[in-house]
């Protein structure tokens, strides 16, 4: 009798936890950012990097975005954005995100990683595209590294555009394009409306 109900306890156990992963597991989120060499979408990864996620649509849907540039495009390395306008102006982010950089994901080509200071946990908005595989931004050991939270799906000949821009330095930007790219709309792709 005590061998079935120990069974019965380590089924229900079992079928709790299989509950609690799929209600951590909810399905990837796709993210358009139309630019002014075209557009690129982004598959985002609640899964692993649920607040990072949830920060990121959340400035989507305040259309933060719209109308920012690529303001640093290091060849080779990264295209960054999220920080200045088309003038260079900058606006005002939001509380910074905890950082969930030990999720399995590496910043290898095409993966989206935000940007942020030497505070583990100071991201705000600023993301990079990956252009090489830059296992130098993954965590090593007990010191984190710099948070993946999705991966370009469409759009990476755009990102590979952007990231072959000729720049200069000007004023506190060290690698800011000649000619910027701007985002011109970044909007949640939804199952009824295709990305624009």
């Amino acid at each position: 009798m005590f061998f079935y109900r120990a069974l019965l306890a380590f089924l229900l156990l079992a079928v709790m936890g299989l509950q609690a992963v799929v209600a951590q597991s909810p399905a990837p989120v796709k993210v358009s950012l139309e630019t002014d060499l075209g557009d690129i979408v982004l598959e985002l990864y609640p899964d692993k990097a649920p607040k990072t996620v949830e920060n990121f649509v959340g400035y989507v849907n305040r259309y933060y975005y719209d109308g920012m540039i690529f303001h640093r495009v290091v060849k080779g390395f990264v295209i960054q954005s999220g920080g200045n306008t088309y003038d260079l102006s900058e606006k005002e982010p939001g509380e910074p995100v905890v950082n969930e950089s030990a999720n399995g994901l590496k910043n290898s080509i095409g993966t989206i990683a935000m940007a942020r200071h030497a505070d583990p946990d100071s991201a705000r908005a600023q993301f990079y595209i990956n252009l090489g595989n830059n296992t130098n931004l993954d965590p090593e050991g007990d010191k984190p590294g710099y948070t993946v939270f999705g991966k370009v799906v469409e759009g990476m000949d755009v990102v590979k555009a952007i990231g072959r821009r000729r720049t200069r330095a000007v004023d506190e930007f060290e690698h800011l394009p000649i000619e910027p790219v701007q985002i011109l709309r970044a909007r949640v792709v939804t199952d009824q409306a295709e990305a624009p």
